[in-house]
């Protein structure tokens, strides 16, 4: 009964069309209650049914199509910077709603959800896209082969999940996972003790890598500070710099990682091949996302170079190893009037070149006679059509 109140609690909507039904307390100590009910929650427009307090999401028709969005943290704040970068800013009038749209694409509806939600309603149908880290992914999708990976480098949210011992007492020498699996102290009665939030993930890996007498105990937060507490032996965490585990004095270990992980632009199988529009909506955020990626971290640098000729020109750029660009250099003929007649002594070069190697380029440029340089960051670099879609189709089997 007590789901049943709670449930209602949190849908404030459908309290007063249900209490009239709800037992008082004296009344059903000793009364075993069947109920069934639908409810639309205020939080979900998917209606939700329970049998004997089982709760059931079902996904309803719709036309929309649905991104879920992480709804707070570092993540959300990268995703919605990623989307505006891209020329898809997020418009949502009320903070505190969980529901959004972004202008430029028609029909879709964003989703503030937890992480872990977002994948569980790609699963479940409720969402069709979602942004997420591949460690939620892996571990809440487990393996669903509905779930199809659309991009799988978005560029910000790096870690590692990562198995950590500590420095001291019997791991004091252990420094791979093969070292840890062959110490004879874990037995039926006294297993090793792993602390994780990562409950699907931790025991595969460590049942596959030959640990068997391991026990587990779930945390959300601060597991390292589990083994000076006594509570734990090991970690299975995600890591970033590994500074926090250094200040624990804690260690990774050889063959320790379980799982590289950054944002992922995620989603569900089925939508993709039923959702009217879904398709094309996913071709357009991937070639904005990839556009704008490809582009990070590039410039174009524009010069002017004296020549006989644009063949000639292109001659002596070519014959420095960071001026090629992405293809090979443009080069055009720059027009001056000279003694009442116009001619072509000077050509424009363009190239696009990355920042590491930009002071390098812009000085082999002024060696070989350019002039008048000028740098620029690229926003976008389109290809013909982006790989990450052909393989998407391949997946889908279309």
């Amino acid at each position: 009964m007590s789901l049943i109140q709670t449930s209602l609690q949190q849908c404030p909507a459908a309290t007063t069309a249900f209490s009239q039904f709800l037992p008082s307390p004296s009344s059903h100590s000793s009364t075993k209650l069947s109920v069934r009910f639908t409810v639309s929650c205020c939080l979900s427009s998917s209606p939700m049914t329970s049998v004997n307090g089982n709760i059931d999401m079902q996904s309803s028709d719709r036309n929309e199509i649905r991104l879920g969005l992480p709804s707070k943290g570092r993540m959300a704040t990268d995703t919605l910077d990623l989307l505006k970068d891209c020329q898809l800013s997020v418009r949502q009038l009320n903070p505190r709603q969980y529901v959004a749209d972004i202008p430029q694409l028609s029909n879709v509806e964003v989703w503030f959800q937890r992480p872990k939600d977002i994948v569980r309603k790609l699963v479940s149908g409720d969402l069709d896209l979602g942004i997420v880290g591949l460690d939620t992914v892996s571990e809440f999708g487990q393996g669903n082969e509905d779930l199809v990976l659309v991009h799988d480098e978005l560029a910000y949210g790096d870690c590692r999940l990562s198995l950590a011992i500590p420095k001291y007492g019997i791991f004091e020498k252990i420094n791979s996972v093969k070292e840890l699996a062959q110490m004879t102290q874990w037995t039926a009665e006294k297993p090793l003790r792993v602390a994780t939030g990562f409950t699907y993930l931790g025991p595969k890996f460590l049942r596959e890598n030959g640990l068997q007498h391991v026990v587990f105990s779930t945390a959300d937060g601060a597991l390292e500070a589990a083994p000076a507490m006594g509570i734990a032996d090991a970690i299975v965490d995600l890591v970033s710099s590994g500074t926090t585990l250094k200040e624990n004095n804690l260690k990774e270990i050889e063959g320790g990682v379980l799982l590289e992980s950054q944002a992922v632009l995620v989603a569900s199988k089925k939508s993709l091949l039923g959702r009217k529009g879904l398709l094309d909506i996913t071709h357009e955020i991937l070639e904005r996302f990839e556009a704008h990626l490809r582009a990070l971290g590039q410039f174009t640098v524009v010069a002017n170079m004296r020549g006989s000729s644009a063949e000639e020109v292109s001659e002596r750029i070519l014959s420095q190893p960071s001026l090629s660009g992405l293809q090979g250099p443009t080069v055009s003929p720059v027009f001056r009037k000279i003694d009442g007649k116009v001619k072509a002594d000077y050509y424009a070069i363009v190239i696009c070149v990355s920042k590491k190697q930009l002071y390098k380029s812009v000085q082999q440029l002024r060696a070989i006679g350019g002039s008048g340089v000028l740098v620029s960051p690229l926003t976008y670099i389109f290809d013909e059509e982006t790989p990450r879609w052909r393989q998407l189709l391949s997946k889908l089997g279309l």
